[in-house]
């Protein structure tokens, strides 16, 4: 016959047992309002108040009432405006030129099998900075303005020219373009 073995229990389980007795019991004297600055104390009637005198604490409670404005979907503020450089596409002349260039220039160092090896790296180096410069010299620049709308969402609308809009501007945007809301 096998003899069982009884495995400890895990440390995280005792902090979770713990931690669920702890909160169970906060939330037991707060609601019992044995605790200070619990829901009772703040206007709700006490537990014991509405076992005495169930009708009182059934009435409905009125609040009083404040005129809301208006919300704007498309009404907000412009938060910021930052300039981003957006790389060109790479055709493919910047990797071949870039290639023939690091491959001459690689033929000229060291003899034999070094002088090949060396050829090889120029030209995968000279097609890596090939293709990077090409993507530079083609490279775009757009603004990215984030707008604050009234609803307290946020969105970023890209334009591709230089932009007048400035941080607290107030605009509406418009199927996806800025004016001016004043």
């Amino acid at each position: 016959m096998e003899k069982q073995t009884t495995h400890p229990i895990h440390p995280l389980m005792w902090v979770a047992g713990i931690a669920l007795i702890v909160f169970s019991a906060v939330g037991i004297a707060a609601f019992m309002d044995w605790m200070p600055g619990s829901a009772a104390k703040q206007g709700a009637a006490p537990l014991a108040a509405k076992l005495e005198n169930p009708r009182a604490a059934d009435r409905p409670r009125t609040a009083a009432r404040t005129p809301v404005a208006a919300i704007c979907a498309e009404c907000g503020v412009v938060q910021s405006v930052h300039e981003m450089k957006v790389k060109g596409d790479a055709s493919g002349v910047g990797v071949v030129g870039g290639a023939v260039v690091g491959g001459v220039l690689g033929n000229q160092v060291g003899r034999g099998d070094g002088k090949k090896i060396a050829t090889v790296i120029g030209a995968v180096g000279g097609a890596v900075a090939g293709n990077e410069i090409e993507k530079q010299v083609k490279s775009t620049k757009s603004y990215e303005i984030t707008v604050r709308f009234e609803d307290g969402s946020s969105r970023v609308i890209t334009e591709p020219e230089a932009t007048a809009w400035r941080a607290g501007d107030k605009v509406k945007v418009v199927n996806g373009v800025l004016h001016a809301n004043s």
